[in-house]
């Protein structure tokens, strides 16, 4: 009964490092209109999303006062997650203003419809800390990597298995003794594989 909860247990965790890794590997992907996911890292739009919070962002066609956007910055590696409050023109071209929820005043800039990633359409909490540390160099290996040679090494294991089977089946099917019998084989876990032969 332990041995059995404690593989169930594996296998669980095995599972979500599998669909934390492939939630990385999807925000990577360059297809237009794709959805990125990023992590929260303040709690500036709090309590609408925590701190740690995972979030889904999508590109629009355009951005509404109360869309909740994520933009770029000066800095390529720091995004914001903020809420637009206000939209304005500069110099001819419309620009947001946007501030965080938990924030007294709004954001000191003019955020500019080119700069914005996407809007946020739903957000998963605190799932946002194990997939940040799935995009550095050791999670990514841990949780990304790793479990992808787990599943091409078992599947290689199956194929060699059925392979095996088969060869053993056919060597067994040309000894003359055995042309008068039945050769079968039972389940793996009841007889480590081997081949058995019972007289018709």
């Amino acid at each position: 009964m332990i041995a059995k909860t404690v593989k169930i247990f594996l296998n669980s965790a095995f599972l979500l490092l599998i669909a934390l890794g492939l939630l990385v590997v999807f925000s990577f992907l360059p297809f237009p209109g794709n959805y990125k996911v990023f992590t929260v890292l303040s709690g500036s739009m709090e309590p609408t999303i925590k701190t740690g919070a995972l979030i889904f962002t999508k590109p629009q066609e355009s951005y509404a006062i109360g869309d909740i956007i994520t933009r770029k910055t000066l800095d390529p590696a720091v995004t914001i997650t903020h809420r637009i409050v206000e939209q304005q023109e500069l110099e001819g071209n419309p620009v947001f203003i946007t501030k965080g929820d938990a924030n007294n005043g709004n954001d000191g800039e003019f955020v500019s419809p080119e700069s914005v990633v996407g809007k946020v359409i739903f957000d998963v909490p605190y799932l946002g800390y194990p997939v940040g540390y799935a995009k550095t160099q050791q999670g990514f290996i841990l949780l990304v990597i790793i479990p992808a040679v787990i599943i091409v090494y078992e599947e290689l294991s199956k194929i060699k298995y059925e392979i095996q089977k088969k060869m053993r089946f056919k060597k067994a099917s040309r000894d003359p003794y055995a042309k008068n019998l039945n050769v079968f084989y039972r389940k793996k876990e009841d007889t480590d594989d081997s081949i058995f032969i019972k007289e018709k």
